[in-house]
Order: structure tokens, then C-alpha cells, then sequence
């Protein structure tokens, strides 16, 4: 029989309606599996089952953001220390394939093992309010891109006069005249043209509303929950909204401003062989926040004294223009996280110096 006193540490692999736990103890024995309902109910299963074995220690998660995210917030307010754990390294999977026990086990020991240490994003602030605007809104704005181009692509190949009274030049021109369209002949392929046209432009004005709404509303949360990453240069509502996204509403997760920077896919990254000695730029990370973090750099590569100066100066010494932006991406890391968790935080800006 298990001492209770044993310390054990809970893996778990979770899915849409099972969720799989596996327990090992401190010496990296398994004592047991165990599947449980998405549900409430099956999550304090789950945790007392757990507690059964041992002194639980923390759990380790997959999906935490996904499928175990309702898992991580009951343990967390049970006072259990939640772990982020990623998916299993292919060529390790390869080798020892894989099932649902396997892999909550596998969770686990990387617990112990000290592989994985993330703590898990909160869900329940600013940030996810912020989170949510930005989800719609970019489906929102592929949606209506995606309008307006098979409207150009239907009117390209439709009969001249409908072309030359339909096609103008600003997206916002071309749906007003659409929707008022009218056929200019009784022929099936006439009817159906003008028809999927005018279904066409109605769901670019629909997006278009949609739009404007969600960006007051980002407007709005950013300049309340994000006033200090406001007032920088070029941080506009949307590269705000990124950045505390990724951050999370538990900012202080991440231990420095170099946690940001490999979050963001900014920090350099060693790329020396032989007599060589070189960085060369980072392919992982968020790759939202690394577009806000460009889209800032380019902004004051553009409009501020100061960075027009260091960019020229770079220049001249030899580096590449992406080795400039990486450069400059990493230093407004290191301006705007604490920034970010003075903002989350919700620090009086009177504290701000």
C-alpha cells in the first residue's frame, strides 16, 4: 500500500470529453492511471484519486490553454500547482509510441525530470477580455478580405457593361455599388452573378460593422487596461492587445524581460560554428507579438529621431536590415515589459517613473 505521505506528481493528457491522468512518485514509479468525464465531477475525481495516492506535489498539463483549460483552473483554486506541459518530442513519441495513458504518464515524469516548468496562463482579466476582441477581429478581417476579393474576382470575368458599372477602386465604393446592383439582362447566368455579387457585398458591410465595433471596443480596453503601452511610440489598440495577450493576466509568470523576448521569438539565438561567431534571428515564439513588435520598430524607424539614427548607424556598420529590426524588436522588449506589468498589475501610473 502507498504511504500518503509520499510525495506524487499527477500527469495529465486531456481531449474534448475524456481527460487521462497518470501519477508517479517521487523515485519516477507509475502507480496508476485513470480516465475521467470533462466535467466538474470528473475533475474532482480525478483530484481526490490523485490525492489517494500520495501527497500531491503539482500536475503536470497538456493543453492548457485549449482542452485543459477548466482542469488547470479547478486544481489552481484547490491550491495545486499547475505545470504547462508540451507535447512529447516527436522522435521520443517515434520510439516509444503513444497512447493516452503513455502520454499523461509522460507528462508527468517531465514534471520530475524539471523538462517542463511554464506556468500556465490565468484566464481571467483584462487579458483574456483582450484576447477574445483580437480572436473575432481576426477572423473578421480575413472574412471580409476574403469578400472583397471574389467580388474583384467575379467582376474581372463578368460581361464589360456590369464590369464598368461595378468595379471601383475602394473597397468601400465597390460594396455600396454592388449592393445596389440590378441586372442588365433576363439570362440565368446574368441572375445568378448579380445575385451572388450582392450576397457578396451585404457580407463585407456586415464585416465592415462588425469591424469598426470590435476596434472601439479594443480601443477602449487597451486605453483602460494598457494606458503606459498606449503612450509609447508606436504602440497602437491592436500591437497593445497582442502583447498583453501574450503576456497573459499573470504577467509575472515570466521571470524577466528576456522570458518576453523568447515568448516573442526576439532573443538572439547562438548560430557560431568554427571561427565563426554569430546570432541569427529566432523562428519560434508568438508570431503575433513578433509582428506587433515589427510593426512598432517599423513605425519608429520611420517617424522617431532616435531609431532613424541607431538604423543608420547599424547600417553602416555592416548589419542586414533584419538583423537591424531584430535588434531594435529586442530593445522595445526591454522598454515595454515592465510596462506590460505595471498595466496588468493594475499599478496606480502615479508609481510609473
Amino acid at each position: 500500500m502507498n504511504n500518503k505521505l509520499d510525495k506524487v506528481i499527477l500527469g495529465v493528457d486531456t481531449h474534448l470529453d475524456v481527460h487521462v491522468g497518470a501519477v508517479i512518485n517521487a523515485s519516477g514509479s507509475l502507480l496508476g492511471t485513470r480516465s475521467v468525464s470533462v466535467t466538474n465531477q470528473g475533475y474532482q475525481d480525478l483530484l481526490e484519486w490523485a490525492e489517494s495516492l500520495g501527497s500531491l506535489q503539482c500536475a503536470g498539463i497538456e493543453g492548457t490553454g485549449t482542452y485543459g483549460a477548466a482542469l488547470c483552473s479547478y486544481l489552481t483554486d484547490k491550491k495545486i500547482k499547475v505545470i504547462e506541459v508540451n507535447r512529447p518530442n516527436r522522435v521520443v513519441r517515434r520510439l516509444q509510441g503513444k497512447s493516452d495513458p503513455l502520454d499523461a504518464e509522460n507528462a508527468a515524469r517531465s514534471v520530475l525530470a524539471g523538462t517542463s516548468t511554464a506556468t500556465p496562463k490565468s484566464k481571467n482579466g483584462a487579458s483574456e477580455a483582450i484576447r477574445t476582441i483580437t480572436v473575432v477581429r481576426r477572423s473578421a478581417v480575413k472574412a471580409k478580405t476574403q469578400a472583397m476579393n471574389q467580388i474583384r474576382a467575379l467582376l474581372v470575368s463578368a460581361p464589360q457593361d456590369i464590369r464598368d458599372r461595378l468595379w471601383k477602386v475602394k473597397p468601400h465604393d465597390c460594396a455600396s455599388v454592388c449592393l445596389r446592383a440590378t441586372a442588365s439582362s433576363e439570362s440565368i447566368a446574368c441572375q445568378s452573378l448579380i445575385l451572388t455579387i450582392k450576397l457578396l457585398a451585404k457580407r463585407w458591410t456586415v464585416l465592415a460593422a462588425e469591424l469598426k465595433l470590435l476596434d472601439q471596443e479594443l480601443d477602449r480596453l487597451t486605453k483602460v487596461y494598457c494606458a503606459r503601452l498606449r503612450n509609447r511610440m508606436g504602440v497602437g489598440p491592436y500591437c497593445a492587445a497582442i502583447l498583453v495577450t501574450a503576456a497573459g493576466d499573470n504577467p509575472e509568470r515570466l521571470k524577466s524581460e528576456a522570458s518576453l523576448a523568447s515568448l516573442c521569438g526576439v532573443n538572439p539565438l547562438p548560430a557560431s560554428s568554427g571561427k565563426t561567431i554569430r546570432h541569427r534571428l529566432n523562428r519560434g515564439g508568438n508570431r503575433a507579438a513578433n509582428n506587433a513588435l515589427w510593426t512598432i520598430a517599423l513605425v519608429r524607424s520611420r517617424s522617431d529621431p532616435r531609431t532613424r539614427e541607431y538604423v543608420a548607424r547599424r547600417t553602416q556598420e555592416g548589419l542586414t536590415t533584419k538583423e537591424i529590426y531584430r535588434c531594435l524588436k529586442r530593445y522595445i522588449v526591454r522598454e515595454l515589459y515592465p510596462l506590460i506589468l505595471k498595466d496588468l498589475q493594475g499599478i496606480s501610473p502615479s508609481f510609473l517613473t
